[in-house]
């Protein structure tokens, strides 16, 4: 089939690879317009783009995606479908453009957690399992009939990019067998049951902060959750102190949010029991290991 591929980030290289070394073609690959990616850098492209490059395939950079220049040059690619992974909502006259349709890799199993950051809360709610979803795309976000859906099993320490990592590289080996199915017609689709939808919401500063009154496993779960990004973070002596790292800590009584060193362990009291951190920063600060800080600051007071 002729494959017109859309993605920016780095998880969508291992579906682009694999599409481009199977018996279709990538006419083309969509991705969004250079930028600057960290302070003080040059004007970079995105890494789908640069991949896409370095396989000496066609780009098509796009700001608008309503622009009538973007749908013109995508109707004369006359593409059989469009391969979308972690891209940006698409207009529903782009998405009428293939023959056959345009079709999306998901990292959950929907329909839970539609929205931006499906692997976190995936990780912050304690789910044990996840996994992901191909499906066609129509104008309501994440909601088209499904073609394929795989499970993997989510550990109790595992983080955000423990999981990403195994998603991106099972995503992909999916997201092929799906086309394969498509070329071949020889595929059911499954409706979502909208009435079991939940949502994964994009992450702010305010739902990223630590809760102390919540359980010990509810906050365990919040830190691993945005780990390697965003990170979770609290207070300390009106210092805002990012907490990278955690394990379940001791079922001792310690009030919500007090600190507490013993036995050279960095504890904090939650509603239900404690959590051990295990790696945290303060402002101006490089990360440090809990016996760092234990080292180097008087562990007193509490979390605010």
């Amino acid at each position: 089939m002729n494959i017109v591929f859309m993605g920016s980030p780095d998880f969508a290289i291992p579906s682009l690879e694999k599409i481009f070394n199977s018996n279709h073609t990538i006419q083309a690959v969509v991705s969004n317009v250079d930028k600057r990616r960290g302070r003080g850098s040059e004007v970079a492209p995105t890494v789908v783009k640069a991949k896409a490059l370095e396989l000496g395939l066609p780009v098509i950079e796009v700001e608008d995606l309503k622009s009538e220049e973007f749908e013109k040059t995508l109707k004369e690619l006359n593409p059989d479908l469009f391969v979308v992974v972690a891209f940006r909502i698409l207009p529903k006259n782009i998405l009428e453009i293939p023959k056959i349709g345009s079709i999306n890799l998901h990292a959950s199993l929907l329909p839970k957690y539609r929205g931006a950051a499906p692997i976190h809360w995936a990780v912050i709610n304690g789910e044990v399992e996840t996994g992901c979803t191909i499906f066609f795309l129509d104008e309501k976000v994440d909601t088209g009939n499904i073609i394929l859906q795989k499970k993997i099993p989510i550990g109790d320490n595992d983080t955000t990019g423990d999981i990403y990592s195994k998603l991106m590289a099972e995503g992909s080996s999916q997201l092929l067998e799906a086309i394969d199915l498509i070329e071949s017609d020889n595929y059911d689709l499954k409706k979502q049951e909208d009435s079991k939808a939940t949502p994964a919401p994009k992450l702010f500063n305010e739902n990223t902060r630590i809760d102390f009154n919540k359980t010990a496993g509810e906050v365990h779960n919040l830190i691993r959750g945005l780990y390697p990004f965003p990170v979770a973070w609290t207070t300390w002596n009106d210092k805002k102190v990012k907490i990278y790292s955690s394990k379940l800590g001791p079922e001792i009584k310690v009030a919500p949010s007090k600190l507490l060193e013993k036995e050279g362990k960095l504890l904090a009291g939650c509603r239900e029991g404690t959590i051990e951190i295990t790696e945290l920063q303060l402002p101006g600060k490089k990360r440090m290991s809990s016996e760092e800080f234990i080292n180097g600051y008087e562990v007193e007071g509490s979390f605010k």
